[in-house]
């Protein structure tokens, strides 16, 4: 936070933050009251979801050729636009079910551009070495926007109405793309402006280093050598066993875990007995605590993907353990620390995934996670769901908890069977290899 865009940008993505979860909160019951339908509620949800299954990866791509920051900018101004429309068709009464699920798929397409360029903008701000303490910032910004926007969606929409909240959205997104043509990148973030042109000559870097950020001039061609295609982010994120190993870790927590808009709201008003107010009481805990979280792993300079499997394991196990409380102060004791350390776990794994990558595939390579977090996205309610119908609310906390824990378990235990074997060939082949040596010598 010492550097001055940095504080600009968090300031940005706090407001931005803050008005997409008001129109997130307002727009289920606007969709409630145009059809009177929760199957219409849940469509509309998937339909703005669904385009990053196959878009991210080319949003990806674009956000590697083009400049971020005019990329940043003008998908932050579409989304403002598409605000605003609504806010104009919910005002005048001219909003049906069919424009509405126009307007959220073309949000879903807008959001595989801007989603990347914003993350990795934001990591331009700050030199190398304090980059994962940026995505730590990022994922504070995140979680405090979400609990204020939701603490404000409900109050704009009592005094102003539902308009309002799509109004607010809108004045939202202008402000940070407002804000994005006046942030600089520190001093010593390595990036170029044209292929072969560093910035700065006191930060051009040698001929086999990587810059942060490689992004062609507006009208120039992309590097030498780059051709800036899908299938090469698709390519490093197959070929890099950790970045496997974090999407398997992530897939089987958010299918089986994380879902607890579901899961501990069944758990708050079945077996506890509460009611929206007590599952609203769980919900600020959660969100503070991914605040903490948030501050915590943003102190962490180079997370491993062990660490962040660790942290799921032991967030899992937690959630188990939540399973069997027996009153609604027990389920608070356990939710804090669940959330905490589930939070740490994410910052420390978008760490891996944005640093891992070298500078010219970052954007597709957060493409190609795009895809893969949609997919669980779609799929992981309906498992969830089955299992909860199988088992019951108490029953789908411990087993999802089980399944997440031992299924992290088992890869740790098979990635140290997979790193022993080649140890032992090597040492068994160098035997006959000795005496030969000691001959001829």
């Amino acid at each position: 936070m010492r550097y001055r865009s940095m504080r600009w940008w968090s300031v940005a993505n706090f407001v931005s933050n803050a008005g997409t979860w008001m129109q997130l909160t307002v727009q289920n019951l606007l969709v409630l009251q145009i059809t009177g339908s929760a199957t219409a509620t849940g469509l509309s949800m998937s339909v703005q979801a669904a385009p990053a299954l196959l878009m991210s990866l080319v949003g990806g791509a674009a956000v590697d050729r083009w400049p971020r920051k005019l990329t940043a900018s003008v998908s932050q101004a579409l989304l403002g636009a598409v605000a605003f429309t609504t806010t104009v068709l919910v005002a005048t009464g001219g909003l049906d079910l069919t424009v509405l699920m126009v307007l959220a798929a073309v949000t879903g397409i807008i959001a595989t551009v801007d989603g990347p360029a914003c993350a990795l903008l934001g990591n331009d701000l700050v030199p190398p070495q304090d980059v994962p303490s940026a995505i730590g910032v990022g994922s504070l910004v995140h979680s405090a926007g979400r609990l204020a926007g939701a603490a404000l969606g409900g109050v704009t929409v009592g005094f102003l109405g539902t308009a309002a909240a799509y109004a607010a959205n809108g004045v939202s997104f202008l402000f940070v793309a407002a804000v994005i043509p006046f942030l600089r990148p520190a001093y010593g973030a390595l990036r170029q402006t044209a292929p072969g042109r560093p910035t700065d000559p006191a930060q051009a870097t040698p001929a086999h280093a990587v810059p942060v950020q490689a992004v062609p001039a507006p009208s120039g061609p992309a590097p030498v050598g780059e051709n800036m295609t899908v299938r090469q982010g698709l390519a490093y994120f197959m070929k890099r066993p950790r970045l496997v190993a974090l999407a398997g870790i992530t897939g089987v927590s958010a299918v089986f875990g994380r879902n607890y808009h579901l899961t501990l709201a069944v758990l708050v008003t079945g077996p506890l007995a509460g009611g929206a107010g007590a599952f609203g009481t769980v919900s600020t805990v959660l969100a503070v605590g991914g605040i903490i979280g948030a501050v915590l792993g943003a102190r962490l300079r180079r997370p491993s993907v062990r660490l962040v499997g660790t942290l799921a394991a032991a967030g899992a196990l937690l959630q188990a353990v939540a399973g069997f409380s027996p009153s609604l102060a027990v389920l608070l004791v356990l939710v804090l620390p669940m959330a905490v350390v589930e939070s740490v776990s994410d910052t420390a794994g978008t760490t891996v995934l944005q640093t891992d990558p070298p500078a010219h595939l970052r954007g597709r390579v957060l493409g190609v996670w795009g895809s893969i977090s949609t997919a669980w996205g779609l799929g992981g309610p309906p498992a969830l769901g089955l299992l909860m119908e199988l088992a019951g609310a108490r029953g789908a906390l411990v087993g999802g908890g089980l399944i997440v824990a031992g299924s992290i378990g088992a890869g740790f235990l098979l990635r140290r069977r997979g790193a022993a074997v080649p140890v032992v060939l090597r040492k068994e082949a160098l035997v006959p290899v000795q005496p030969v040596l000691q001959t001829a010598a």
